[in-house]
């Protein structure tokens, strides 16, 4: 249990100035300091610290209190452990547990640990004459970074001819303390340094005090990184490389940069990008975000271009309203990673990439299509699955809707359809990341199948493929729009098999149509290229080849024996209707774009869309009528 005089130790060792000026510009007024409150938006100061009487008062929102209090509110935290962050920003080890349930070492003493181990490694490196520790110099000169580099970094080399745990306990440190730093571990009841073979990346805590290390390998062996466990001190998902170094940047510029990896963040510390941290073998977590979200008002993820920042990028979107900072997100060209890019391109290349960031849903949203085959529709619901997985941790949000319209049009399903399947869709976890490596394991892809699933008159069969539960009609979630315009393409390709001649003199126009189906647009090719006076059945044959679905396909239409024109009137609607689905098709698809388009893009869009709007009241007027 906290007692009140650790408490008082701890206020008295917090200067609340201090405190509040690491989110808070504050101005000096005689004895006081104003400043704007951090707690709600305003553009006139009206948030009073007095250093006095170590207290803060917002005359706006009429928040208010100690340095617990601001903490408490600051960090959401409850007032324990106000005390205990307080504490350790004060290197000030509080007797917080009772005797009995008290276990390990104290905290300060695994951190001094960790900073005598740091500065061990870094010696190891700087002035080591052994050949291990020549490589490992080398390895960092052939990165770029040179020794001022590696001193600015405490960068280290865990050499393996020189025992750590021996020169530690002979500096006065227990074995306990060293196990409980994660610097010494057991193994058949024998105890050797954890790291040794490595260079040394330390981690830092906000006060830039050592809690860990991210050692990684010069050569092929496994694992490539190894990182400091979870201990007393260092918990993986909490804390950001180099935060220490860049929150003070990050205050001053109002953004934050995330990238994947420790030498990713100090190639941009180094070209001047200093307001750059990293997550520590994990995906970006909550905690993360809200502690940038303390000093940035924007977060930039900057994710490898490859199918795992893909993921990455995913499972960050959970996030998107749980801060009030934008997330927004950048991915390099080429799969580079940013120490690559500084190399090829330069800085003023990678502060390009910078400013052209996307908000992360967008960028999501439309790299989760950019990678679906979208060309049936079964592959488009499978497509629906899969943007619903990536939005189901925001199935509450009352901005659902306006994450959906995003993709709906595109995928030609119906927007109240897609609303259900997102909130029947269980939260993923996030994907885990290899013990100390940036990558990802993308979870395995599950769910209903919708591939092969036949014709009925409404568009397919009523009846599921699979055993797992789906919807009765596995295309019910399809939009109206979708449906009209399977059923006009069904209608086309029964009359053109019937008699492709006849359709002939229409080819130009069968060509401008945007498909819904590409199993059909493949079977009227395949007809009209057949030549004058082929008979039905060679037709059937020659589509059959093109597409094996063809038969049901073109058996699955009834429009020939149910209407009462002639044949030629027939043709003349069908391919009128079918051209009228599919503009507007594209005029759907188009619009649900604008918004994530520039003004250029824009501009030519809204051209388009006038013209497709022109051209479909052309053909409407010109259908005929009963």
């Amino acid at each position: 249990m906290i007692t009140e005089e650790d408490k008082e130790r701890v206020r008295q060792a917090t200067d609340i100035v201090a405190l509040v000026s690491e989110t808070v510009v504050l101005r000096q007024r005689g004895g006081d300091f104003w400043g704007c409150c951090p707690f709600h938006h305003e553009k006139s100061p009206s948030f009073h610290v007095t250093p006095a009487t170590g207290l803060w008062h917002c005359f706006g929102c009429h928040s208010g209190g100690d340095v617990f209090d601001y903490v408490m509110k600051r960090e959401g935290l409850d007032f324990l452990d106000s005390v205990r962050f307080l504490a350790e920003r004060a290197h000030i080890d509080i007797d917080d547990a009772p005797a009995a349930g008290r276990r390990g070492p104290k905290r300060t003493r695994v951190i001094d640990a960790l900073e005598a181990a740091q500065s061990a490694y870094s010696v190891r490196l700087m002035r080591g004459r052994s050949e291990a520790a020549a490589a490992a110099r080398s390895y960092f000169a052939g990165r770029g970074f040179n020794s001022d580099i590696c001193s600015r970094w405490h960068l280290g080399f865990a050499d393996s001819g020189v025992s750590l745990m021996r020169e530690l306990t002979a500096a006065g440190f227990s074995r306990q303390e060293l196990e409980a730093a994660d610097l010494v571990s057991s193994r058949s009841g024998r105890a050797r340094d954890q790291f040794y073979n490595r260079v040394m990346f330390p981690i830092h805590d906000e006060q830039g005090r050592c809690i860990g290390f991210g050692g990684r390998v010069m050569g092929d062996a496994k694992p490539k990184y190894l990182n400091t466990r979870e201990t007393s001190v260092f918990h993986k998902s909490k804390h950001l490389f180099a935060f220490d170094y860049a929150k003070e940047s990050i205050a001053a510029k109002g953004y934050a940069i995330v990238s994947e990896g420790y030498m990713d963040v100090i190639s941009m510390h180094e070209a001047g990008f200093t307001n750059t941290v990293a997550a520590l073998g994990t995906a970006l977590s909550l905690d993360h975000v809200k502690t940038l979200s303390r000093f940035a008002k924007t977060i930039v993820c900057m994710f490898d271009g490859d199918a795992a920042g893909q993921h990455a990028a995913e499972a960050a979107v959970r996030y998107v309203e749980s801060t009030a900072a934008a997330l927004t997100c950048v991915v390099l060209p080429d799969n580079q990673d940013p120490d690559e890019f500084l190399k090829a391109h330069g800085a003023q290349a990678m502060a390009e990439q910078l400013r052209g960031a996307r908000p992360l849903i967008d960028f999501v949203l439309e790299k989760k299509l950019e990678g679906s085959d979208l060309s049936s529709p079964g592959l488009r619901l499978r497509a629906l699955d899969d943007v619903a997985k990536v939005l189901a941790p925001l199935k509450n949000s009352y901005l659902l809707d306006s994450y959906l319209q995003r993709v709906t049009g595109r995928l030609g399903v119906d927007l109240e359809a897609a609303r259900r399947k997102v909130r029947e869709t269980p939260v993923e976890q996030p994907a885990e990341r290899d013990a100390g490596s940036s990558r990802v394991r993308a979870p395995e892809p599950d769910g209903p199948s919708y591939d092969d699933v036949p014709y009925d008159d409404y568009g397919y069969e009523e009846a599921p493929v699979v055993a797992s539960p789906v919807p009765e009609d596995p295309f019910s979630e399809l939009s109206a729009e979708d449906r009209a315009q399977l059923r006009a393409e069904r209608n086309l390709l029964a009359l053109l098999a019937s008699d492709p001649d006849r359709f002939r003199p229409y080819a130009d126009r069968i060509a401008t149509l945007s498909w819904a189906d590409a199993r059909h647009q493949a079977i009227a090719w395949a007809i009209l290229a057949t030549p004058e006076g082929t008979p039905a059945a060679e037709a059937v044959s020659v589509a059959a080849r093109a597409c094996p679905d063809a038969p049901r396909i073109l058996s699955s239409s009834s429009f020939s024996s149910t209407s009462s024109w002639d044949a030629a009137k027939n043709v003349e609607f069908v391919v009128g209707e079918a051209e009228i689905r599919s503009l507007d098709r594209r005029i759907s698809q188009l619009t649900a774009s604008l918004g994530a388009m520039g003004a250029d893009e824009s501009r030519e869009a809204l051209r388009e869309l006038s013209q497709l709007r022109a051209r479909r009241d052309e053909v409407r007027a010109s259908q005929p009528l009963e």
